[in-house]
């Protein structure tokens, strides 16, 4: 499966929990986790919101959406982000 059949667009806005893979050859859906977690690799290096600017990129080119719907609302110094899209 796609990134964007994991994604269910309800009452207009939508929260994903994700863990990023940053430094991968490629940006790319990895899968969904047991947890309901999708995993995402990025090509960029987690420094100064490199990593953040890709993955609103990803998410914005794959679900057809303008980027500035997508925004990360909660982050840890680890992997693990909570994204929402407003529709």
């Amino acid at each position: 499966m796609e990134f964007k059949d994991y994604v269910k667009f309800e009452w207009k806005k939508c929260v994903l929990k994700i863990k990023v893979l940053p430094n991968s050859q490629e940006t790319c859906f990895v899968e969904a986790m047991s947890d309901w977690v999708l995993k995402i690799r990025l090509k960029s290096v987690p420094e100064k919101w490199k990593a953040n600017i890709e993955l609103i990129k990803y998410i914005s080119r794959e679900l057809k959406i303008n980027k500035s719907n997508i925004s990360i609302i909660l982050w840890f110094t680890d992997k693990n982000k909570l994204v929402k899209i407003d529709f």
